[in-house]
């Protein structure tokens, strides 16, 4: 991996909806992203977890371009993409693309798979159909799919099938970084090993970098080399995927990982369970966003934001009682808690 980050967030935010009215009523805005800053390395697979409406797939389109954002910049190799015309961002995030989590929804039931794997190529300046027809048939072959396919239509392919598709379509357009939201979502066991293997060999055959976006606690596990947890649109904990799963720190990264399902039983069925849902993105607490599921938060916890402070070399934490306590205490604290509120 190379030192300086391909691309780069710095107190992203993105606002939704929202209006006023002289003779109706005020509606607040959406808060779908709230100062997120990351960092995507060259070669790396980072994963952003969290639960569903946190965020997510937002962060995902703001990065790709089809979502505008609120406040805060986009870098990519050090350079803003932000705030650009349409022509000049197609033209400055052409290496970022975006892997759509419903594959067969994406595709055209009337275009063969040919036909639309072709079409990006046109658009982008490949006039020659012979060289067209020959890329098109060398990538269905690179995702495992016969040359020959390419006459099919998508209701011919399973759910599997469709995935290799839909990466064939965009290693097309010979991207850096790759977008994934959900890749796995919808398929079989056996299935879903069979695309993560394919995403980790196209990874080292194109030199790629992937942000996967996904609540599959097992396949983010089995995958990255960093994680970021997500909730109600702040990144509340980042480091190595390996040091959050062995120690997570923040009480909802606790919580989330202990939730998962496992043959033996829960992770860690001490950390409690979280009562409530997560607040709406549009009335958010003034403090920390968790604050009023969290075991252990205090008064400075409903008055304050927490900020991400280094716990580690890589590691980071959105916590206010994680800067001055390591992340086992946390969970007895959170498992003290838990007790007296039963």
């Amino acid at each position: 991996m190379s030192a300086a980050p391909i691309l780069t967030l710095r107190e992203l935010s993105v606002q939704l909806g929202g209006s006023k009215g002289f003779l109706r009523k005020t509606v607040p805005p959406v808060q779908a992203v709230r100062k997120v800053s990351l960092e995507l390395n060259e070669g790396e697979i980072l994963s952003l977890v969290g639960e569903s409406g946190c965020g997510k797939t937002t962060l995902g389109r703001t990065i790709l371009g089809l979502q505008r954002e609120s406040a805060g910049e986009i870098l990519l190799d050090g350079n803003p993409v932000g705030g650009l015309s349409p022509e000049a961002a197609r033209s400055a995030r052409r290496v970022i693309q975006y892997v759509h989590q419903d594959a067969g929804a994406a595709l055209d039931p009337w275009w063969s798979i040919g036909r639309t794997l072709e079409e990006g190529l046109l658009i982008h300046g490949v006039h020659d159909r012979a060289e067209r027809r020959e890329r098109v048939a060398a990538m269905l072959s690179a995702v495992g799919l016969e040359p020959a396919w390419g006459r099919r239509y998508p209701h011919e392919f399973s759910g599997g099938q469709l995935r290799r598709v839909a990466l064939a379509r965009i290693l097309l357009l010979q991207p850096r970084i790759l977008i994934l939201d959900e890749p796995t979502s919808g398929l079989d066991m056996s299935v879903q090993a069979t695309v993560l293997n394919l995403l980790l060999d196209l990874r080292e055959r194109f030199s790629l970098t992937y942000l996967f976006i996904s609540h599959d606690l097992s396949v983010v596990e089995r995958l990255s080399d960093r994680v970021a947890i997500m909730y109600v649109g702040r990144i509340v904990e980042t480091g190595p995927a390996k040091a959050v799963f062995a120690a997570p720190t923040h009480p909802y990264t606790r919580t989330l990982l202990a939730a998962a399902p496992r043959l033996s039983g829960r992770r860690a069925t001490e950390h409690g369970t979280v009562r409530g849902d997560p607040p709406s993105p549009a009335l958010a607490p003034p403090g920390c966003a968790f604050v009023d599921r969290c075991p252990i938060a205090d008064a400075v916890c409903h008055a304050e934001v927490p900020r991400l402070t280094s716990i580690a070399v890589g590691h980071d934490v959105a916590c206010h009682r994680a800067s001055a306590t390591d992340g086992a205490s946390i969970g007895q604290t959170a498992s003290i808690g838990a007790r007296r509120r039963a």
